[in-house]
């Protein structure tokens, strides 16, 4: 009687066929490729958002006959370009819950060398979606998530912007010494204050609203602090 190799005793690593794997490595180096492209394409609009609020803050501090009515444009060229910015991360979430799916069900297998984990039908969803791409997120989602991530602090900005600028350039005659004068000073021309006032205070209700609506609905694409968080301080 031969004596057992103790080597042998040991459970086998799973082996995975070589030919699967290196198409899978492709498949999943493009899918990579291609949010790192959509990813690029949302920091050009939040370049764009930020280059322009920068330029008429500028100018409206720099002219002071200048009426403050220009912070709307300044808000409604924001708001532009944060639509533009929402469908683009529509795309790029779309994409990324492809490369999702191949780290949960292919890579994590595979670095854990357990054929077990290769469950449910993923396979069949990812064949699905590169059939019939599909959008994973709402329209209003995606511009909640934008406001949450970058867009609501540009907005704080004009705020603060605008508000400075009717305290500051309004007319000697009549100074900003209250309430009901910072009121009066809204008015531009023939736009009464009211008018002003309606159109400001619905734009930064919308913008609060969708941001704490989305705060409270999704967790986000990265959690603040992972699983063992401590094991990872190299």
């Amino acid at each position: 009687m031969t004596q057992e190799d103790p080597g042998q005793s040991k459970k086998a690593a799973p082996t995975f066929d070589a030919s699967y794997v290196n198409a899978m490595s492709h498949f999943y180096r493009g899918e990579m490729g291609r949010i790192m492209l959509w990813r690029g394409r949302l920091d050009v609009t939040t370049t764009w958002a930020v280059t322009t609020t920068t330029s008429i803050i500028t100018v409206a501090f720099a002219w002071r006959q200048l009426p403050h009515i220009i912070f709307f444009f300044n808000i409604a060229i924001v708001w532009m370009m944060l639509w533009i910015e929402s469908r683009r991360y529509r795309f790029y979430d779309a994409f990324r819950a492809r490369v999702r799916m191949l780290e949960a069900h292919f890579l994590v297998p595979i670095v854990m060398q357990n054929h077990n984990m290769l469950q449910g039908e993923w396979q069949k969803l990812v064949c699905e979606d590169l059939l019939l791409p599909s959008f994973k997120i709402s329209a209003i989602e995606a511009v909640g998530r934008r406001l949450k991530r970058n867009y609501i602090f540009i907005f704080s900005i004009i705020l603060v912007a605008w508000i400075t600028k009717i305290i500051l350039h309004a007319p000697p005659e009549n100074p900003v010494t209250g309430f009901i004068t910072f009121y009066d000073a809204l008015a531009v021309q023939k736009i009464p204050a009211w008018f002003v006032a309606i159109l400001f205070v619905t734009t930064y209700v919308t913008v609060i609203g969708l941001t704490i609506f989305v705060a409270k609905r999704t967790s986000g694409e990265i959690s603040e602090f992972g699983t063992h968080r401590t094991l990872w301080h190299i």
